[in-house]
């Protein structure tokens, strides 16, 4: 091979066989590595030139391909190789005898896994043959990349409004707390699941001379205070919603205790009494509480819960107001 190789009318120096097989190997009659392509020696350590090509290569297909002789029988046959190195890269393969049984010449080429032997090696489109197809092959593949990466980022954004869009479409939008709408999701929910839940129905006392005394900007203040301390004193998995202008349902989850829902009651209560600042004033409200326990029921209704509660936050409205009641059904 030195200096190129000769056909019948043809003569091909080492220049141009680079250009036109820039993955090829010629192999001596013992199985020494003559001569490496451009593009093959990038993969190859720099002393490969004189080492024993299967000390370097597996030929993983066909079987039992382990010396020169198993390669001459495989002349013309397609071969399946792998690097012995870490990389392991995979590699397609022919192999012809040159003229004169002076050894093998082997065209290769990294079949499908192209892409990651050109991000691992650092490959351009100059160490591929003008005929090879590899780089169209990588172009459609980052093409693809990009039009499937545009898709999934389009995927997300979609996502991310619907989730937001959603979450406006449950929220108050002045407190931040649940709105009516989701109360009702929330409520049909446990009932569908069959959990046992407390439920409470607040509503704010004082509240309306707040508002006539120093305007609705400070009456919605409050009430985002308020909202506050229903957060503070529910936990994270309780639904705490504003229903109406002052009103306001909280969802209890696994809690039926009636004595535990009233010291729960009694706190929020205590806490709401305490003085709210508004612009250097001090505010103040109070609320009054309704109850239900969904295992005080023989059959559970959300819409009759809330009924009772109403009934029982109205109750304790007679009875003086900042106060607490629990309905007990008949």
């Amino acid at each position: 091979m030195d200096g190129g190789m000769t056909l019948p009318g043809l003569t091909l120096d080492i220049i141009s066989l680079a250009r036109l097989m820039p993955m090829y190997l010629s192999l001596t009659e013992d199985g020494r590595i003559a001569e490496v392509g451009p593009t093959l020696a990038k993969l190859l350590p720099k002393d490969a030139a004189g080492q024993d090509f299967f000390a370097l290569f597996e030929i993983s297909r066909p079987g039992n391909v382990r010396d020169m002789a198993g390669l001459a029988a495989r002349t013309g046959d397609r071969l399946h190789l792998v690097r012995r190195d870490e990389s392991r890269t995979s590699l397609r393969g022919l192999a012809v005898p040159l003229k004169g049984g002076q050894g093998m010449l082997l065209n290769l080429s990294f079949g499908i896994t192209v892409a990651e032997a050109v991000r691992d090696h650092d490959l351009t489109d100059a160490d591929f043959a003008p005929t090879d197809l590899a780089m169209e092959l990588l172009y459609l593949i980052e093409a693809k990349t990009a039009v499937m990466g545009e898709l999934r980022a389009m995927n997300r954004r979609l996502e991310g409004a619907r989730s937001e869009a959603e979450e406006r479409a449950l929220t108050d939008t002045l407190t931040g707390l649940r709105n009516r709408r989701a109360l009702d999701l929330a409520l049909a929910e446990l009932v569908a699941r069959g959990q046992p839940f407390g439920l409470m129905h607040l509503d704010l006392d004082w509240f309306k001379a707040v508002n006539d005394t120093l305007g609705h900007a400070a009456g919605d203040h409050v009430l985002r205070m308020v909202a506050g301390v229903l957060r503070a004193q529910t936990r994270a998995g309780d639904t705490v919603a504003r229903v109406g202008g002052d009103e306001f349902v909280i969802l209890l989850p696994g809690l039926v205790d009636a004595e535990r829902m009233r010291i729960i009651a009694a706190r929020i209560i205590a806490r709401l009494e305490e003085p709210m600042d508004y612009q250097g004033v001090s505010t103040r409200v109070s609320a009054s509480i309704g109850m239900a326990a969904s295992t005080a029921y023989d059959r559970v209704l959300g819409d009759r819960m809330l009924a009772d509660a109403d009934s029982a936050l109205y109750e304790a409205k007679r009875q003086g107001r900042g106060r607490a009641e629990l309905h007990v059904p008949d």
